[in-house]
């Protein structure tokens, strides 16, 4: 099993090579870090990790010549398992808002929408609890109140609550896991998730949807 964490100079690919590998070993997988379209194109499972602004993170994906079309075609059309981590997993809204209105890719329908947490500070940054929302093969032996660790000022509004996987509870529910289908993506780091990140990254290499 192939999995390739994309390169596009916007994410923690050195913490999320070390976690991937790690689990990846018990589950025969080669986690290959690459900005090469054909290897994401050939990949078994794809990772899109993501660090800083959501224009600034769209338009460096979109600059990767042929790299959204090579994703598209593998995870839309030949459903190959994804996940998307922080701003990652904020591309696959439908639009993002932070400084200006940015299209997303649009594969989960819904808004990045700042995080309204009055008297709490904003971003929202280290551990916290999960509630799940809905179960899923990513979330096995994952459970409300098992905590995660997040860095981050804006949210996936999700438009269908069924893609509302988990969320977490910072001056009312801000967005922690979406999904559907062939697709996940978590708003916290599971790299830097400790037990909680090193399970999820398991499910989702043994994940066959």
């Amino acid at each position: 099993m192939r999995v390739a964490l994309i390169d596009y100079d916007s994410g923690n690919l050195h913490s999320a090579e070390k976690a991937f590998q790690l689990m990846g070993r018990d589950a025969g997988a080669e986690v290959i870090v690459t900005s090469d379209p054909e290897v994401a194109a050939r990949a078994d499972r794809i990772v899109l990790p993501g660090d800083g602004a959501f224009p600034a993170c769209r338009t460096a994906l979109g600059e990767v010549d042929g790299m959204a079309e090579a994703l598209r075609e593998a995870v839309l059309t030949r459903a190959v398992p994804f996940m998307g981590i922080c701003v990652g997993m904020q591309m696959l809204a439908t639009t993002g808002h932070e400084y200006r209105e940015t299209p997303g890719l649009d594969w989960i329908g819904g808004e990045i929408r700042p995080i309204a947490a009055p008297g709490l500070k904003v971003p929202h940054m280290g551990w916290n609890d999960l509630v799940i929302d809905h179960p899923h093969p990513v979330l096995d032996g994952i459970a409300t109140g098992d905590h995660a660790y997040f860095v981050h000022s804006w949210q996936f509004q999700v438009t269908d609550p069924a893609h509302l996987l988990a969320h977490a509870e910072y001056g009312g529910p801000v967005t922690a896991v979406v999904g559907r289908d062939n697709i996940i993506g978590t708003q916290f780091h599971p790299e830097k998730s400790q037990a909680l990140g090193l399970r999820l990254i398991a499910n989702f290499l043994r994940w066959t949807p």
